[in-house]
């Protein structure tokens, strides 16, 4: 039984939490001017957990077919038989109704726009099949997290800063364009419609810096909006130069750092931010 969780765990690699949790608590931290009461912290947490676990282990099921036939992929519990179909399944089901419990105990509008949060999110496993816009619909997907976050302390969406979210939308739709040059070839092969697989490696990294660009202006008009002051910006520059660090260790010809760039940078950006909004916040008049 520990090892079939085990591999369930990998599988979704639900160590990379870390990349929506944050903004997650982002939202909630300024919703509040502070750290939120903890039960409300507890069932924001428990929701990002049950959220990502579920569409994660949606994306492997619906992916299934394509990462038995990639070389890169075909190693994952699921093709590999280390995980049965009916047990991934179980792990979303039960990882949904956690999401939708968590809602429930925060407040109405929580549980009102979950449904949306979750079909969305559980949606994009299928974009790629038709649409090169799938890093974007990831985007708006995990940028219900801060917004939740807010909505889990507030009950309401009044004074939610929009551009926090902008800022998500294409911090993730850079990321996931670049990572999705590792499996441009199959994709094309395989007709999935991923950037890198429509418009090759090259333009496709190219885009990436445009998103990147445009959620660092997003995450700057935050600090703005929200009032935060020198910590927050401070974190602010660190973001800059992981955003730099990660183009200019992975080029279209040398994905070979990938892993560092995608799981390590992504991550300290999510955490800094973070770090930088709650010191900001508990340094304020």
């Amino acid at each position: 039984m520990l090892a079939k969780v085990r591999h369930l765990l990998e599988m979704i690699k639900f160590k990379h939490t870390l990349f929506a949790m944050p903004f997650a608590l982002i939202g909630a931290f300024l919703a509040d001017r502070g750290i939120p009461g903890p039960w409300t912290f507890v069932w924001v947490v428990l929701a990002m957990v049950g959220a990502r676990t579920a569409a994660m282990g949606y994306n492997r099921i619906a992916d299934r077919r394509f990462d038995a036939a990639n070389p890169r992929t075909v190693g994952r519990a699921l093709p590999a038989g280390l995980v049965s179909l009916a047990e991934t399944w179980g792990m979303v089901l039960a990882s949904a109704l956690l999401f939708f419990v968590a809602c429930y105990m925060l407040n109405p509008l929580a549980l009102l726009i979950a449904p949306l949060a979750l079909g969305l999110t559980l949606f994009y496993s299928l974009t790629k099949r038709f649409t090169w816009l799938c890093h974007l619909i990831l985007g708006v997907a995990l940028a219900f997290s801060p917004l939740g976050g807010w909505v889990a302390v507030a009950g309401s969406l009044e004074g939610y800063p929009w551009v926090l979210s902008l800022g998500v939308i294409f911090w993730v739709a850079g990321f996931d364009c670049i990572y999705a040059c590792l499996d441009a070839d199959f994709d094309r092969s395989a007709g999935l419609h991923s950037m890198p697989a429509v418009f090759g490696r090259i333009t496709s990294f190219r885009i990436a810096v445009g998103f990147h660009l445009l959620a660092f202006v997003f995450f700057t008009l935050t600090g703005i909006q929200a009032g935060l002051n020198l910590f927050y910006y401070l974190g602010l520059l660190l973001t800059g130069v992981a955003l730099f660090y990660q183009h200019l260790i992975v080029s279209p010809r040398d994905l070979s750092r990938i892993q560092m760039s995608f799981f390590s940078m992504n991550g300290l950006i999510a955490l800094t931010l973070f770090i930088a909004t709650w010191l900001s916040l508990a340094t304020s008049g």
